[in-house]
């Protein structure tokens, strides 16, 4: 499972995807009334234009970049696992929808229902809702399979070794500094969150680890905030730091996305870009995430079949 994306680049999808999102308790904290307040008469007539252009400026041929890099990875991972085994696809938001890939699950009768939420570090934002939405989906099951969910992999052997081996094809050595970029989250004094940071920093040093780079040679940063309150050091603010520092070249990484999406493509791979050599810096790249990568496939299968205990 992913977090999901709109069906097409327009106006009504983008908003349908966004209201579906914003509404969910656990993205946005605040009681029924007020959250619909905040959503439908602040954030969506204000967001939906902006958003949209975004959707519009990285959507593939085939569709969202999350949803295709998405689906091929499904059918790989299918390719990968016991004949026994049924590998299907869905999205906590959009299509295809968790409720109705459960409705045909249901019909198929299976042993085991393995859960995997796409979200390499926890947070009740993103693996804590698909837990919620899992469990509330199976009640109306009249037999119930055993159920497992795989939590946080951040530490897992085999997402590192494939996240650094894809890192390591664009020779991080070359760059004067190297930014790590995980989803800023509010709420700083939760202990949900402050969890949430503890795994994006321990993410980082274990990639930087793998990579043999020194402490003053990688940064942990936030990205995709919509207050100053939120989870900082902020991605584009650190970036235009650096360049008035004379940084001139940075590499970016984005080990809290194992699928390049509006986040990726959009806010970093263009945005952050524009910013940093608008504030003199030479040049930033970022690393494509995982997407469907053979290695990340192998990772996956590794993940479903011998699971870390927290």
């Amino acid at each position: 499972m992913n977090v999901g994306t709109p069906d097409q680049p327009d106006r009504k999808s983008v908003r349908r995807y966004l209201s579906q999102f914003l509404n969910d308790p656990d993205v946005i904290d605040l009681p029924w009334f007020f959250r619909r307040l905040l959503v439908h008469g602040i954030i969506l007539p204000f967001r939906t234009s902006k958003s949209t252009m975004m959707y519009q400026k990285i959507w593939m041929e085939a569709g969202s970049p999350l949803w295709v890099h998405h689906l091929n990875l499904a059918v790989k991972l299918q390719q990968r696992v016991p004949q026994d085994v049924r590998v299907f696809s869905a999205m906590r938001y959009g299509n295809p929808s968790l409720k109705g890939v459960l409705d045909k699950l249901c019909e198929e009768n299976p042993d085991e229902l393995v859960i995997l939420p796409m979200f390499p570090q926890e947070a009740s934002s993103t693996t804590g809702s698909v837990v919620k939405e899992v469990r509330r989906c199976l009640r109306g099951w009249k037999t119930v399979p055993a159920l497992r969910f795989v939590d946080a992999f951040y530490y897992h052997p085999a997402f590192i070794k494939a996240f650094v081996n894809n890192i390591q094809g664009y020779q991080p050595g070359k760059y004067d500094r190297v930014v790590f970029s995980y989803h800023s989250l509010p709420h700083i004094s939760d202990p949900r969150t402050h969890s949430y940071r503890t795994a994006c920093y321990e993410t980082s040093r274990l990639l930087a680890e793998g990579l043999g780079l020194q402490e003053h040679q990688y940064l942990t940063t936030f990205q995709s905030a919509m207050s100053k309150d939120w989870l900082h050091p902020f991605t584009d603010q650190t970036l235009v730091s650096l360049a008035g520092q004379g940084i001139k070249k940075v590499l970016v990484v984005l080990p809290g996305f194992v699928a390049d999406n509006l986040e990726t493509l959009f806010e970093v791979k263009q945005e952050c870009r524009r910013l940093f050599t608008e504030a003199g810096g030479e040049e930033l790249v970022m690393v494509e995430s995982l997407n469907d990568r053979e290695e990340w496939v192998e990772a996956l299968y590794q993940m479903i079949k011998c699971p870390l205990k927290s």
